[in-house]
Parts: C-alpha cells; sequence; structure tokens
C-alpha cells in the first residue's frame, strides 16, 4: 500500500501532466485560430462586399499627364513593354517628361465628387498609378510623380479629403505593372516588389479610409507581385477594403472590361467601361448616347453586378463639361427610379435583347429596354404575381400562367430610355431561381464560323455570336477592317428580320448574303450596325448566311447575330 506520502507525490505528477496536456491543448487550439485568422486576409468581410454590391454605380477616373497629348494612358508610351508585345505611338523620352509641363490649375476635388453624386454614383475609384509608373500622389519612393510637376499638389490626398467630407466611397487603381520602373521584370524584379508594397503602404497609411483597391496587374501571376504578403498588409492597414481580382489572386468580385459581364449571382462582378471611347481623355472622343448610357446600366445591374463608369479629365483639371451633362443626365433618371436599381440583385429574368430585371423584397422590377414584340412573354415562376404597375405611370396588362408571364404596355405609356414595369409578388423574389427566355432567333445556338477570330482565342469565336447572350462577343483581330461571320442554321429555313448587336460602333458598311450554290447571294446591305440595329427584309429561304463586313474602322466585335422567321 502506498504512504500517504507517496500518495501525494503521484498526485502532483499526475497533476503536472493534466495541466501540461491543458496546455498543449489550449496552444494548439490558439495555433488553429491563428491558422484560420491567417489565411482570411484573401477576401474581405461579407458585409463589406455586401454593402459595395448595394451600391451598384461608382466613378471611375484615369487621368495624369498624358492628358497634354490626347492619348491613351499607358499604352501610348513608346518605351519597352517589358512582359508585354508592342510599343506606343509616343517615344518614351518625350512620354516620362510630360509631367514637367502638367499643371492642372483648374483641378477641383470637390467639384469632381459633386459630378459623381450628381450621377448617382456612389462610390469613386482614381487611378494612383498606371503603367506608365507615374504617381499622382505624393510617394516618398520616387521622384516621378504629381507633386515634382509645376503643379505640385498630392491629387490622391485632395480627393480623398474630398470623398470622406462628401461621404462618397473611395477607390484606388494601383498598376502592379510599371513600364518606366528600372528593376520591373529584370533581375531585379525583387526591388520592384519592395517598391510596389511600399507604394501601397504609403496609400492605405496616409489617405485615411479606403473603401476600394483597384488592382490591373494584366494577367499577373501572384508570385510576379507577392500577393499574398501584399493583400495581408493591405487588409491589416485598411480592414474593410474591397480588392479585385487583378493582382494574381481571386480578390472580392470579377471586372469584365468595356463589356457588360454575363448573369453571375454566385460571386460579384463589376462591368468597368468608358463613357466615351478612350480611358484618357482624347478631343472629340465618340461620346455614349444616354440610351446607351442607360441600356448599359441596366443591363450590367440586370446581370447582377455593379458598373464603374469612366471619364478622362482633359489637362486643366476639369472633367469636359458633355461628360459631366451626360452623367447628370443618368443622375436625373436615377432619382426618379433608382429604387429599381440600389440594393437590387439581378433577375429571376436573365438579361436578353428585350432588357433585364431586377429584384428586391417581394418586388420584381421588368426593365423593357426594347420592345421587340407588342407584348412581353416571360417565363413563368413559382410565385404568384398580386399585382402590377409601371413605374412611369400609365397601365400594364399582366396575364401569369403556369407556362408563360404576358405582359403588354400601350404604345403611349412606354419609354424611350426604360419602361420599368413593377411585379408585386406573393412572397420573396430572391428564392426564384434565374431563367431565361427561349429565344425565338434562328441562330441561336447555331453552328458558326468566321474569317478572324481575336487572337485565336475560344473565349471570342464565332459561336459567341450566337449563343443567345449578349455578354459574349465573337471579335477580331486589332487592325481588321474587312471580316466574316457565317452561320448554318442546320437546313433550309424561311426568314425576314436580322437583330444584330454591336460592340464599339466600328462597322462601316456591311451586306447579309446567302448561299446559292456555290456563290453568295447579297440579300441586304447596310451601313452602321451599333447595338440595337434592326431590318426587315423580303423574306429569304437558306440554310447558310453570312454577315459580310466590307469597312470597319478597326477589328469589329458582334455581340448577337440574330434572324427571325415571318410573323404568322
Amino acid at each position: 500500500m502506498l504512504t500517504n506520502e507517496l500518495r501525494k507525490q503521484s498526485l502532483i505528477v499526475w497533476l503536472g501532466l493534466l495541466i501540461c496536456l491543458l496546455m498543449v491543448c489550449s496552444v494548439g487550439q490558439v495555433n488553429a485560430g491563428s491558422s484560420t485568422k491567417s489565411s482570411g486576409f484573401l477576401k474581405a468581410d461579407r458585409q463589406d462586399v455586401q454593402r459595395w454590391r448595394e451600391m451598384k454605380f461608382g466613378l471611375f477616373i484615369h487621368w495624369g499627364p498624358v492628358s497634354l497629348k490626347g492619348t491613351e494612358i499607358g499604352w501610348s508610351r513608346g518605351g519597352e513593354r517589358r512582359g508585354r508585345t508592342g510599343r506606343g505611338s509616343i517615344p518614351a523620352e518625350i512620354y516620362d517628361n510630360l509631367y514637367k509641363q502638367f499643371n492642372p490649375v483648374k483641378f477641383n476635388a470637390d467639384e469632381w465628387i459633386q459630378t459623381a453624386k450628381d450621377a448617382g454614383m456612389k462610390y469613386l475609384v482614381f487611378t494612383s498609378k498606371h503603367h506608365d509608373g507615374f504617381s499622382m500622389f505624393d510617394s516618398k519612393l520616387t521622384e516621378y510623380k504629381i507633386t515634382n510637376s509645376p503643379f505640385k499638389r498630392d491629387v490622391v490626398k485632395e480627393l480623398a479629403d474630398a470623398c470622406h467630407k462628401a461621404g462618397l466611397k473611395l477607390g484606388y487603381y494601383y498598376s502592379p505593372p510599371d513600364w518606366y520602373h528600372p528593376d520591373y521584370r529584370t533581375e531585379n524584379h525583387s526591388r520592384y516588389i519592395k517598391f510596389l508594397h511600399g507604394q501601397l503602404r504609403e496609400i492605405c497609411s496616409s489617405y485615411g479610409k479606403i473603401d476600394i483597391i483597384w488592382f490591373d496587374g494584366l494577367g499577373g501571376k501572384p508570385e510576379d507581385w507577392d500577393s499574398e504578403n501584399l493583400f495581408r498588409m493591405i487588409r491589416r492597414l485598411q480592414p474593410h477594403v474591397i480588392i479585385n481580382n487583378r493582382a494574381g489572386l481571386p480578390g472580392d468580385h470579377d471586372t469584365p472590361e468595356q463589356r457588360i459581364g454575363k448573369f453571375q449571382n454566385a460571386r460579384p462582378w463589376e462591368t468597368c467601361m468608358t463613357i466615351c471611347r478612350q480611358w484618357a481623355w482624347k478631343p472629340d472622343d465618340q461620346m455614349k448616347s444616354l440610351k446607351q448610357c442607360i441600356d448599359t446600366f441596366v443591363r450590367v445591374v440586370g446581370g447582377d453586378g455593379n458598373l464603374l463608369f469612366n471619364v478622362g479629365p482633359m489637362p486643366n483639371g476639369r472633367i469636359e463639361p458633355r461628360q459631366v451633362a451626360r452623367l447628370k443626365e443618368m443622375g436625373k433618371w436615377l432619382d426618379e427610379y433608382g429604387r429599381s436599381i440600389y440594393a437590387t440583385r439581378g433577375g429571376p429574368f436573365k438579361p436578353g435583347g428585350w432588357g433585364a430585371s431586377t429584384h428586391k423584397g417581394n418586388t420584381i422590377y421588368v426593365h423593357v429596354l426594347n420592345w421587340q414584340e407588342e407584348t412581353l412573354t416571360l417565363p413563368p415562376i413559382p410565385k404568384k404575381i398580386v399585382s402590377s404597375s409601371i413605374m412611369s405611370g400609365g397601365t400594364v396588362t399582366v396575364k401569369q400562367t403556369n407556362k408563360a408571364i404576358e405582359i403588354s404596355v400601350p404604345k403611349s405609356y412606354r419609354r424611350e430610355l426604360d419602361t420599368i414595369i413593377v411585379l408585386e409578388l406573393e412572397g420573396p423574389a430572391k428564392t426564384i431561381s434565374p431563367r431565361a427566355l427561349l429565344s425565338s432567333s434562328l441562330t441561336a445556338e447555331k453552328r458558326a464560323r468566321a474569317s478572324n477570330v481575336f487572337q485565336k482565342n475560344a473565349a471570342h469565336n464565332a459561336s459567341k455570336a450566337v449563343d443567345d447572350d449578349s455578354a459574349t462577343r465573337w471579335a477580331t483581330d486589332s487592325g481588321t477592317q474587312q471580316a466574316w461571320l457565317e452561320v448554318d442554321l442546320g437546313k433550309p429555313i424561311t426568314f425576314n428580320r436580322t437583330k444584330i448587336d454591336e460592340e464599339y460602333d466600328r462597322v462601316q458598311e456591311f451586306e447579309l448574303q446567302c448561299r446559292d450554290g456555290n456563290r453568295w447571294k447579297t440579300f441586304a446591305r447596310g451601313t452602321k450596325l451599333g447595338h440595337d440595329y434592326s431590318k426587315q427584309f423580303e423574306p429569304v429561304t437558306a440554310r447558310y448566311v453570312r454577315l459580310n463586313i466590307l469597312k470597319a474602322t478597326d477589328g469589329p466585335t458582334i455581340c448577337e447575330f440574330q434572324l427571325f422567321a415571318p410573323k404568322k
């Protein structure tokens, strides 16, 4: 038997072992928690992303000394582009010294912010540094910066102060590629990464709260920028920031550029697009009409995305008055109809040639941008429609069955920009799965081929023009002035109408042809296309049909090429 002394010693040993075991478990839990927390820097908090998604509309601004030349920012620089091919039109020694003449004395940050607010925009993203390497802020890591220009002022700081004062959310574009920096993509690239991280540390430390960091890495990999450590640093300094997908990591959202993104409600996305053709200011650049602006915005939001709409200020620092006027027109439209846009989700009816839809709570907003027929026929939904109305006033007739929803609006109550029909449901719209209209286009999902495909990239092949999805497109190589798109309808079919959706308005002359034996026969001709080209002609019966582009200013791009049978 153990003595009392031995029992006491044994108890002490067992207690010691128990304490050690508890300590080991505790350390393991702490380490496990630390590991989980350490990986959190890759994604923003869900609530921060949700707040950003609800804003829907932001102002993108590309600006720098290059505005003195009226050419594209970064891309018009003629020096070597390490990691890319091609050279710009302005010799590097001239481009790199433009800042010495840059003195935008009419720049007023408060005016810019007021323009954004007048447009109904909720956030701003400004180019702090583009691929040309010029810093629009007072960086301590370079002499190639705005504060060494005759202007001498820190534009990034003034914009930050103006945004914070006005309550506009603030974001900064930053280009990881840098064609000016001597170490970029050389054997000393690690020194460049240190510079890149240092500049982002300056931006995230010196200008108060930042809501968005918008990278433009030109397809770079995470190791090109040491992205994991970069994200970790940014989120430590700005815990509520949203980061996009262009620094080698997925980030918080996708960024389709110069096109409307496809319907996507599982992951956030944002279309970035210019109000004119060029990102930076260009004299007399072609500007989108108000109809094009509203169409784009509605289709983006209806696809469950945000729109980041770009202007390029002039060399004197002012945003071009005609661009300001167009943005104010958009803001006026949003003053009336914004409840069908802000804080909504896309769907349940996917965007199509007719328009798009949004929803919030028990309400669906049907945005009819183009009345293709007298009656709009939508797919059925498993929720009862209890009432219907038109946001702009007037009468609407809605017939709901288990096969379709038919909507009719007298022409006198239709609006040129957007006829918005409000459908009130018996329950929440978010539970309805997204659904697309059955296409009546004879070309939908048919075999297609083309004379040219942009960089032989399957993402832009001929089939994208007949997939009944305006978010995809057939594209041709830059410099292409003539091209053709051919569709095999599978068998001879009779049609008498076409609709063509062209991106960028590059086509200047075209013809529609059908194959008659071994030769092509022209049955229609035209000049301009654009987003909503529609033409009716005498009935044609053919199996093979061709859109033959005879003249274009640059590589033509077609989102949809559709043919329709005569109405019965």
